[in-house]
């Protein structure tokens, strides 16, 4: 099973990963401020095409560098405030086929959303809809058949197996959240 056919993309389109958002034009060269949305932000350089706003076009970054907790990038062709100022207020994406593979048994965020959800006593208890950013841990939203959601924190003492060949991600269920399931 592609990840295509268990992200909520139509069959062939491609999958999207923000890595950015562009806020205001910066200085009297075109640069943009840019927010990062990624734990590689050494991958975000001259020459890496990039996607850009709602319509996902096609860009290419002419140049990149640090600035307070983020980026100033330049977009190939868009040399000054003026021009750059269409970028405002955009997210930035590359295509998750586009994306190196990680070490084994590390998995991106995307590649998780529609694993099935079991319990270490091999009881179903739904499956993961959306990965949640917190600043501790992530949370997985995993969706129970009658509907209801259960919040689990992405922690070892949690999340004890991700077998992406089977899309089954087994998890033990701590005394708080057994609570919250029966309720």
């Amino acid at each position: 099973m592609t990840a295509e056919k268990n992200s909520g993309s139509p069959k062939g389109e491609s999958i999207y990963l923000a890595i950015g958002f562009l806020r205001r034009p910066h200085g009297v060269q075109g640069e943009v401020i840019m927010d990062l949305h990624t734990d590689f932000p050494d991958r975000i350089k001259s020459g890496r095409q990039v996607y850009i706003g709602e319509k996902h076009e096609a860009f290419t970054i002419d140049s990149a560098r640090a600035h307070a907790n983020g980026l100033l990038v330049r977009i190939r062709g868009f040399a000054t405030p003026e021009a750059s100022g269409r970028f405002r207020n955009q997210w930035v994406y590359v295509k998750s086929s586009e994306v190196p593979a990680l070490p084994e048994g590390q998995h991106y965020k995307h590649e998780l959303i529609g694993l099935t959800v079991m319990t270490d006593d091999d009881g179903k208890l739904g499956i993961l809809n959306e990965v949640l950013e917190t600043g501790a841990n992530d949370v997985y939203v995993v969706q129970k058949d009658d509907g209801k959601e259960v919040l689990l924190p992405a922690i070892p003492d949690v999340v004890l197996e991700i077998n992406m060949d089977d899309r089954v991600m087994k998890v033990h269920l701590i005394d708080g959240l057994l609570d919250d399931i029966k309720s």
